[in-house]
């Protein structure tokens, strides 16, 4: 089986990009990612596009995509996974190199999602997780999140403040990203005033609704000694899992299971240990969210991930930084994109590249944790250098 290596990484930037279509948005994250490795469309074998496509834009973006930006004889292929579309582009592409299909692949993850009102996105997201809680209760995916933020303060005795100093983090590292939706610091008080949207998740726990696009090139191990590519970012595993949308069926409301299974499946194929890991990625659509995966992912024990937060150990200079791009919170989710741009930054910081937000390494280890919407699809990405 076939090393794969990341060769360029694009990114555009994040928000409420009316200035911008669908394909235009794919174009900024595919042309950054071209340049970055040096290389053109004829040099790449195939193109997987990551997109959840249904905010009443098109059906069927892959063809459009593919043929705006250059591609359309090597994009044979559009995946969905909600939230974890953009990884999933990822994964497809890694397996299409590592069998030996192809010696090159672009991810493509890209979402316009403010096309529509806040309602309406809202609504149709509430529709993938379990049709008959949607129809009978009105669920949404804060809603959903709400009940493991409950469920976690009952059993452990996480706080309010504890949820909005995740907020207050990742805001702060989302002033200092020029691709992030959100540019601009916020404190504790103003996170724990801001509207309830439903308890105790507030405005400033939950992430915003963006449009934007990431694009990640991939390549064997013989393609990147032919293009004489220094030091590239190696693909050292992926782990997956998905769990049940039906919430009576779910074992623990204080955790996600796929994410657990996940990363255990990663970490065994990476042949590393979590305490091993310079920093993180984790999918943190609700400030609840990124506490859970701390403990899920290993990096604290059940039960503590507030107490991490309150030690500042997931900030630069803690044990084990986290979304220090500001994460989906601050950074944006645009759904198919969020996947492909938790890889952007972490190969930016693996190879020294992020500024004023580097992260100090020891290791040269990093990790990027996606789910799709709560925990039906999750995946572990361990990238190393």
């Amino acid at each position: 089986m076939k090393r794969v290596a990341i060769i360029g990484v694009g990114h555009s930037k994040f928000g409420v990009r009316a200035d911008a279509t669908y394909c235009e948005l794919a174009f900024e994250a595919v042309k950054e990612a071209l340049e970055d490795a040096g290389i053109t469309q004829k040099d790449i074998d195939i193109s997987i596009v990551g997109s959840v496509g249904n905010r009443l834009y098109d059906m069927y973006p892959a063809p459009l995509v593919n043929e705006y930006v250059g591609l359309t004889s090597r994009g044979p292929l559009r995946v969905e996974a909600a939230c974890a579309s953009g990884s999933a582009a990822i994964f497809t592409a890694y397996n299409t190199i590592k069998s030996g299909f192809a010696e090159t692949a672009i991810a493509i993850g890209v979402e316009k999602m403010c096309e529509v009102d806040t309602p309406t996105s809202t609504a149709i997201g509430g529709r993938g997780c379990y049709l008959w809680e949607f129809h009978m209760f009105g669920t949404s995916f804060a809603a959903y999140y709400a009940l493991f933020a409950t469920a976690h303060m009952n059993k452990y005795g996480t706080t309010e403040e504890q949820l909005a100093k995740v907020a207050v983090k990742n805001h702060y590292y989302g002033a200092k990203n020029p691709k992030a939706h959100f540019q601009r610091e916020i404190t504790i008080e103003q996170a724990l005033k801001s509207r309830v949207i439903c308890w105790p998740l507030k405005l400033y726990d939950c992430c915003p609704i963006s449009d934007g696009a990431s694009a990640i090139i991939l390549a064997s191990e013989d393609k990147v000694k032919e293009l004489k590519i220094q030091d590239p970012i190696w693909i050292l595993s992926i782990g997956y899992s998905s769990d049940t949308g039906n919430y009576t069926r779910r074992e623990d409301y204080t955790s996600i299971k796929s994410t657990r299974i996940a990363s255990q499946m990663a970490y065994k194929a990476a042949k590393i240990n979590p305490e091993d890991i310079d920093l993180a990625e984790v999918h943190d659509c609700f400030t609840i969210a990124e506490i859970m995966a701390y403990e899920d992912l290993g990096f604290c024990k059940k039960g503590e991930g507030g107490k991490l937060i309150d030690e500042g150990q997931t900030w630069i200079g803690g044990r084990i930084p986290v979304n220090v791009d500001g994460g989906l919170k601050a950074k944006g989710h645009p759904l198919g994109a969020t996947g492909c741009s938790m890889i952007h930054e972490l190969t930016k910081q693996l190879r020294n590249e992020a500024g004023n937000r580097q992260v100090p390494l020891k290791n040269y280890l990093a990790l990027a944790h996606n789910v799709g919407m709560t925990g039906q699809y999750c995946y572990v990405t361990i990238l190393g250098r």
